[in-house]
């Protein structure tokens, strides 16, 4: 292992996370200090949707999605390629700095550490990480939202799916650590929903409207 390499790759992975999309976007191009003042109060998508509207927000989820496939597969793949790791440990960094990619987005340097949610994030590393079981995870987003329109509550469940499809063999590489690693990324978004949880058991969280519903 080439520590140098590892270290700058790590640290490029957590500074990569920690780039608040929501907050920069909000600010160039909408005059809005800080995102954070508005909606749920954080500088995730779906709270950029709420408050600056669906273009706005569909830019902050593909950059926030794209933030942990690019430190899951291509950071790894670089330091592959310099030789700093073995080929056998690739799934072990691709593990890593991913992981510090969602770090970064839910505790963001360059945002006083007040980021969002993670759960583009956590796409994106699925993305870079498990690809097939990408689309499993977001058909139980879709089926959840547009049965009951609560983004927190799909997003907490495709991230439970997630951690339930690494048992399955067909959904996962031949390292079994992934499946521990599954079930820790299943209960970070669901503690980092616990506010949300709390407004769902008191029946005051908001509805994305649907085909007409409210």
């Amino acid at each position: 292992m080439n520590f140098p390499y590892v270290f700058l790759a790590l640290l490029a992975a957590y500074l990569l996370g920690s780039i608040p999309t929501a907050l920069w976007v909000g600010r160039r191009f909408f005059g809005l200090p800080d995102i954070r003042e508005h909606g749920s109060g954080n500088v995730g998508a779906t709270n950029t949707f709420r408050v600056l509207g669906p273009k706005a927000g569909s830019v902050v989820l593909l950059i926030d999605a794209l933030k942990g496939f690019v430190a899951a597969y291509f950071l790894p793949n670089f330091l592959l390629a310099q030789g700093a790791i073995p080929a056998e440990h690739l799934l072990y960094y691709r593990l890593g700095c991913g992981v510090l990619a969602i770090v970064g987005h839910i505790y963001p340097v360059f945002a006083q550490f007040r980021g969002g949610k993670g759960v583009a994030t956590v796409l994106g590393m699925m993305l870079g990480v498990a690809p097939a079981t990408v689309g499993v995870c977001l058909l139980v987003f879709l089926v959840m939202l547009g049965l009951f329109r609560y983004v927190s509550l799909a997003s907490m469940t495709a991230g439970v799916a997630f951690a339930l499809l690494q048992l399955l063999p067909q959904f996962r590489p031949a390292q079994p650590f992934l499946v521990g690693v599954g079930f820790v990324l299943a209960a970070l978004l669901i503690y980092t929903h616990r506010a949300n949880i709390g407004r769902l058991r008191a029946g005051t969280e908001s509805r994305v409207p649907l085909f007409g519903r409210k």
